[in-house]
């Protein structure tokens, strides 16, 4: 457990942090994540904070990750969830934040379809703001909890060889990704169609590929991305088929990268478009270690942001 206080009041995005937050943010969610397999999964650590998970966007895996860290801390946690269609980016939003700022809260975690939108919450309330998704800008607990993956399956995060396969035009997940293994000197690429990789990608200082198996080649880790059904009814990709024969990874395309390469998928899957039930369900699969580390790295953010220090101890 970090001796030292987290320098940020808010985790918007990982742009922003540097190595020395990373790896507070890491160390910190080792000490919870052993609490997690505890036959007593709970801590008396956040005893009378309130946490409020906000979410104007559908969510199964972060919502309840960040439920389960909240309450295995002993805060009090309230769900609010609100249709993304009643809720603009405008004036509306500004009355959610000042709904919020009346209820006192400590942490509001916050998703929401438009980009920007947790940076604009937390310039209008007191407490601290967790960013669980903004539009297509970033996610950063998601590349936190797979750095944690990562960092436990091979030892270290530097020099690592990941490759993010898939929709990265549309994901906020191959973003922050790429900027949290950047800080670390990881050779990151990225691969798809090109109708499906934005333009702006040689910012990220990552190498962007149109063909699996050169971006494959030698990888220490594939991180397969969700394909989104309905982005495919337009001209971006002809047909699932089409697609699952081009870029879906297989044990055939899996070959190409190193023989224990890491197989990661954010979820939702969608089985036998852009991962196999093969590799899926294969012993090189770190899929649901992703999900048992969200609870890990969420606590360990909530902690941190609370600016609480004590020790991680079972409650009575």
């Amino acid at each position: 457990m970090s001796a030292h206080p987290f320098k940020h009041r808010h985790l918007l995005a990982i742009e922003g942090l540097d190595t020395v937050d990373v790896l507070q943010v890491l160390d910190t969610a080792e000490a919870f994540f052993e609490v997690s397999r505890r036959p007593v999964r709970k801590v008396p650590t956040l005893r009378g904070k309130t946490i409020i998970n906000l979410f104007f966007e559908a969510s199964t895996r972060t919502r309840t990750s960040f439920e389960l860290a909240g309450k295995r801390l002993s805060a009090d946690v309230v769900n609010i969830s609100a249709s993304s269609s009643s809720v603009s980016k405008g004036e509306t939003l500004l009355d959610t934040c000042r709904t919020l700022e009346a209820m006192r809260p400590d942490v509001v975690v916050i998703r929401h379809d438009a980009s920007g939108a947790a940076e604009y919450v937390s310039k209008r309330v007191q407490c601290s703001i967790v960013n669980a998704g903004d539009g297509q800008h970033e996610h950063p607990t998601q590349a936190l909890l797979d750095a944690f993956t990562m960092r436990r399956a091979k030892g270290k995060l530097e020099k690592l060889v990941v490759t993010i396969c898939g929709d990265v035009m549309h994901s906020r997940v191959a973003r922050s990704n790429a900027a949290l293994l950047r800080l670390f000197g990881a050779d990151v690429r990225m691969v798809g169609p090109r109708t499906l990789l934005p333009v702006e990608l040689d910012k990220l200082g990552v190498r962007v590929y149109d063909r699996l198996e050169p971006a494959l080649d030698g990888a220490d880790v594939v991180m397969v991305l969700r394909i989104q059904r309905e982005r495919l009814q337009g001209a971006m990709l002809p047909t699932l088929r089409e697609y699952s024969r081009t870029f879906g990874i297989g044990t055939k395309q899996l070959a190409y990268a190193k023989p224990d390469a890491l197989v990661m998928h954010p979820g939702p899957m969608n089985r036998g478009v852009e991962i196999s039930n093969d590799v899926a369900d294969g012993s090189q699969s770190a899929v649901l270690d992703q999900v048992e580390a969200g609870v890990a790295v969420r606590m360990a953010v909530l902690y941190l942001l609370t600016g609480e220090s004590g020790p991680v101890e079972a409650s009575s």
